[in-house]
Protein backbone atom coordinates (compact mmCIF):
# COMPACT_ATOMS: atom_id res chain seq x y z
CA UNK A 1 0.00 0.00 0.00
CA UNK A 2 2.79 2.45 1.22
CA UNK A 3 4.61 1.98 -2.40
CA UNK A 4 1.18 2.71 -4.21
CA UNK A 5 1.05 5.65 -2.40
CA UNK A 6 4.98 7.00 -3.47
CA UNK A 7 4.36 5.68 -6.87
CA UNK A 8 1.33 7.58 -7.31
CA UNK A 9 2.90 10.95 -5.62
CA UNK A 10 5.94 10.26 -7.62
CA UNK A 11 3.90 10.16 -10.97
CA UNK A 12 1.06 13.10 -10.24
CA UNK A 13 2.00 15.40 -7.95
CA UNK A 14 4.50 18.13 -9.25
CA UNK A 15 7.47 19.40 -7.63
CA UNK A 16 8.23 22.62 -7.55
CA UNK A 17 12.57 23.25 -7.28
CA UNK A 18 13.37 25.24 -4.38
CA UNK A 19 16.64 26.24 -2.54
CA UNK A 20 17.33 24.14 0.06
CA UNK A 21 16.88 25.73 3.65
CA UNK A 22 16.54 24.53 7.61
CA UNK A 23 15.36 25.47 10.88
CA UNK A 24 16.91 28.88 12.04
CA UNK A 25 17.08 30.40 8.25
CA UNK A 26 15.25 33.99 7.44
CA UNK A 27 13.48 33.15 4.04
CA UNK A 28 11.18 34.98 1.68
CA UNK A 29 8.30 33.30 0.74
CA UNK A 30 6.11 34.67 -2.76
CA UNK A 31 2.82 33.44 -3.03
CA UNK A 32 -0.15 34.35 -4.77
CA UNK A 33 -2.97 35.63 -3.39
CA UNK A 34 -6.74 35.42 -5.18
CA UNK A 35 -9.59 38.26 -4.34
CA UNK A 36 -12.65 37.59 -6.34
CA UNK A 37 -11.19 38.01 -9.84
CA UNK A 38 -8.00 39.45 -9.29
CA UNK A 39 -4.70 37.68 -8.47
CA UNK A 40 -1.50 39.41 -6.64
CA UNK A 41 1.74 38.26 -5.10
CA UNK A 42 2.42 38.74 -1.48
CA UNK A 43 5.23 37.67 0.47
CA UNK A 44 5.76 36.88 4.12
CA UNK A 45 9.32 36.74 5.62
CA UNK A 46 10.41 35.46 8.96
CA UNK A 47 12.41 32.40 10.51
CA UNK A 48 12.11 29.17 9.57
CA UNK A 49 10.53 27.37 12.63
CA UNK A 50 10.65 23.63 11.42
CA UNK A 51 10.29 21.65 8.55
CA UNK A 52 8.09 18.29 8.26
CA UNK A 53 6.79 15.70 6.46
CA UNK A 54 8.09 14.25 3.16
CA UNK A 55 6.62 14.37 -0.41
CA UNK A 56 3.41 15.19 -0.76
CA UNK A 57 2.56 16.10 2.90
CA UNK A 58 6.07 18.06 3.38
CA UNK A 59 5.34 21.73 4.88
CA UNK A 60 7.69 24.08 6.79
CA UNK A 61 6.42 27.18 9.42
CA UNK A 62 7.58 30.60 9.70
CA UNK A 63 7.61 32.78 12.26
CA UNK A 64 8.15 36.87 11.97
CA UNK A 65 7.36 40.13 14.35
CA UNK A 66 4.39 42.12 13.05
CA UNK A 67 5.15 44.84 14.88
CA UNK A 68 5.04 42.85 19.10
CA UNK A 69 3.00 40.55 17.89
CA UNK A 70 4.63 37.29 16.79
CA UNK A 71 3.05 35.81 13.51
CA UNK A 72 3.45 32.16 12.65
CA UNK A 73 2.22 30.57 9.01
CA UNK A 74 2.46 26.77 7.82
CA UNK A 75 2.84 26.40 3.88
CA UNK A 76 2.35 23.18 2.22
CA UNK A 77 5.19 23.03 -0.25
CA UNK A 78 2.75 21.20 -2.88
CA UNK A 79 1.11 24.21 -2.45
CA UNK A 80 -0.03 25.72 -6.18
CA UNK A 81 -0.11 29.53 -5.11
CA UNK A 82 3.67 28.90 -3.76
CA UNK A 83 5.89 30.95 -6.42
CA UNK A 84 9.44 31.02 -5.39
CA UNK A 85 10.97 31.22 -2.28
CA UNK A 86 14.06 33.06 -1.49
CA UNK A 87 17.03 32.39 1.38
CA UNK A 88 18.06 35.53 3.01
CA UNK A 89 20.16 34.58 5.75
CA UNK A 90 21.46 31.25 6.79
CA UNK A 91 20.91 30.90 10.54
CA UNK A 92 23.20 28.51 12.95
CA UNK A 93 21.25 26.17 15.58
CA UNK A 94 21.24 22.95 17.21
CA UNK A 95 18.06 22.17 16.99
CA UNK A 96 16.09 21.06 13.47
CA UNK A 97 12.86 22.65 15.28
CA UNK A 98 13.28 25.65 17.47
CA UNK A 99 10.14 26.06 19.30
CA UNK A 100 11.64 27.98 21.56
CA UNK A 101 12.26 30.48 19.66
CA UNK A 102 8.66 31.49 20.38
CA UNK A 103 9.75 32.51 24.21
CA UNK A 104 12.64 34.92 22.92
CA UNK A 105 12.42 38.35 23.20
CA UNK A 106 15.07 41.35 22.35
CA UNK A 107 18.79 40.32 21.88
CA UNK A 108 18.22 36.57 22.81
CA UNK A 109 15.84 36.27 19.77
CA UNK A 110 19.11 36.60 17.25
CA UNK A 111 20.01 33.67 15.53
CA UNK A 112 23.95 33.70 14.73
CA UNK A 113 24.55 33.59 10.37
CA UNK A 114 25.98 31.10 9.29
CA UNK A 115 28.95 31.47 7.09
CA UNK A 116 28.46 29.23 3.83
Amino acid sequence: MESLVKFVQDEFVTRKEFPEFSAGDTITVFYEIREGDKVRTQFFRGVVIQKRGTGATETFTIRKMSGTIGVERIFPVNMPALQKIEVNKRGKVRKSRIFYFRGLTGKKARIKEQMR
